[in-house]
């Protein structure tokens, strides 16, 4: 499907994210959704948490991403004593010339790999609060744009682990969606065991795409025609969390957004130049899961965040075709 970008120059997102995800699948085997869920971020121009346990591959999805688009790699472990101007930059003091001298920290690239994010500290983690909103940093009142695209890929250890601090509410909420990984299947595991017996195969994964079509793509994107009646839809499935009685905190009006440009940019990786119901229903688990609180009750009744996304989806009514 042929979209126009940003410059007037015709893309063709579906061939293009084909692409990208086959590049990535050749590292990320046997997870062809959790691949396309994190193209759907870039292109939405949001950014992507990865949770699960360690050792089954969140730092590898977001390397081979970061690889398979020619840009601007930067990759921040998150430890205790990480500081936040080890984040966003520091100025420092030039002796000779008697000038303080900005030093732009880790998050100017294009594709910021945040490594174990809940290790670090909430102060550090807040540092990450701006770049991710406004696509800006701000350091001794002056303020500096980062580049285009900018995505954050943060992989997190599950609470229970030891070391980790919960992200904050403001924090989760400014990643578009939470993806597992999961263990692979028994097959993936033994294709695993014997293609990175000798080489990690990210050394063989080359770019198939750079920072300029990922703009264009993105732009694209944005273009995508919506219906009235399903900007109406999403907008019902935001407020129906906010009085759900097994949530004590429901999603934003930035998860409304967010859900939005994720459904645009499901329905342009697979070929079509509007959007359909059934995008905003595949998205609606990765983006708003992450968001909701649990009331004590739905939380001692065993609920889930993501179950409590299916009574939604269930409950609210789908607009028809005319």
């Amino acid at each position: 499907m042929g979209l126009t970008g940003g410059s007037g120059a015709e893309v063709d997102v579906q061939a293009e994210g084909a692409r990208i995800a086959a590049a990535m699948g050749s590292v990320v085997v046997g997870k062809p959704d959790v691949v396309r869920l994190a193209l759907v971020v870039l292109l939405a121009e949001g950014h992507l948490l990865i949770e699960d346990v360690p050792g089954v591959g969140k730092t590898t999805l977001a390397k081979a991403l970061a690889r398979a688009v020619d840009s601007e790699v930067r990759r921040i472990q998150f430890t205790p004593d990480l500081l936040p101007s080890d984040v966003t930059g520091v100025a420092v003091f030039d002796q000779e010339s008697r000038t303080f001298e900005f030093r732009p920290g880790a998050v100017f690239a294009n594709l910021v790999v945040a490594d174990e994010i809940n290790r670090a500290s909430p102060k550090t983690q807040s540092a990450l609060l701006e770049c991710m909103e406004e696509r800006q940093v701000t350091v001794d009142g002056t303020t500096y744009e980062l580049a285009r695209p900018f995505m954050v890929l943060a992989t997190q250890n599950p609470l229970e682990m030891e070391g980790t601090y919960p992200l904050p509410e403001a924090q989760r909420d400014r990643f578009t969606a939470r993806i597992s990984m999961g263990y692979p299947d028994r097959d993936a595991e033994l294709a695993m065991l014997d293609d990175r017996a000798v080489v990690d195969p990210l050394i063989r994964l080359h770019p198939v795409a750079d920072a300029a079509t990922v703009r264009a793509m993105v732009d694209a994107v944005a273009r995508l025609h919506v219906a009235d009646p399903l900007r109406r839809y999403v907008v019902s499935l935001v407020e129906a969390s906010r009085r759900s009685p097994d949530l004590r905190l429901g999603a934003s009006p930035r998860a409304g957004l967010q859900l939005l440009r994720a459904a645009r940019a499901a329905a342009a990786l697979a070929g079509r130049d509007h959007v359909l119901p059934d995008d905003v229903q595949e998205m609606a688990t990765p983006v708003l899961a992450h968001r909701l609180l649990l009331t004590p009750d739905a939380a001692l009744a065993r609920r889930t965040p993501e179950r409590v996304v299916g009574d939604l989806l269930a409950a609210v009514p789908v607009p028809r075709r005319r």
